[in-house]
């Protein structure tokens, strides 16, 4: 494939030796959705999403405000899928979801969605760990809102944190923790156990 787009790998006399005795320790991967697609071109829809180019949409699964699919068991087959090829532990190094969350006449924003997310993503994890996956990390994307780089949007928010602003940049920037802060406090309190 490199030959083909004519790319050329620039190796030092050693390289080889030094990839040799120091391999990777763990792989890392981001997972937000699992994709479904179909061997008729017919039946491509095209899926709302800006990561997805096409595919079909799963009946089965809820989506998010921004139509990606929302599959927790699609987790587990990807943990379960890497650590069987690899043998090395994993590390899953974002996971989130991006909602519009409207803050209450509190000023806090009630988002049982993301906590919902969270766990059954967690419960999945836990039950590859059971599977026998070494999975030794995991990590939110992410902890405060900010503008998402995958739409350019601050209304596309993943964090536990709200942000006062808009996707034009008005606001006044004060920090407000949602329901989740409190509740994914907890859970790291409990490293996992109390996902009540």
């Amino acid at each position: 494939m490199f030959a083909t787009k004519g790319v050329v790998l620039q190796k030092e006399r050693g390289d080889d030796e030094i990839l040799r005795q120091y391999p990777v320790d763990f792989v890392s991967f981001s997972y937000y959705m699992s994709s479904t697609v179909s061997a008729h071109p017919e039946k491509l829809e095209g899926v709302k999403g800006n990561l997805i180019t096409g595919g079909i949409r799963n009946p089965y699964l809820p989506e998010s405000d921004w139509g990606w699919q929302i599959d927790p068991k699609g987790l587990r087959l990807a943990l379960n899928q890497l650590y069987d090829r690899y043998q090395k532990p994993l590390f899953v190094a974002e996971n989130g979801l991006g909602a519009v969350d409207v803050p209450g006449s509190d000023g806090i924003i009630q988002d049982d969605y993301r906590i919902d997310y969270l766990r059954l993503h967690i419960e999945q994890m836990q039950e590859a760990i059971a599977d026998g996956v070494d999975l030794f990390g995991y990590t939110w994307w992410g902890p405060i809102d900010m503008v998402s780089a995958s739409t350019s949007q601050m209304s596309k928010r993943y964090g536990f944190i709200h942000v006062d602003q808009d996707d034009m940049g008005n606001g006044t920037l004060k920090r407000t923790r949602k329901k989740s802060f409190s509740w994914y406090k907890k859970v790291i309190a409990s490293n996992g156990n109390d996902l009540s």
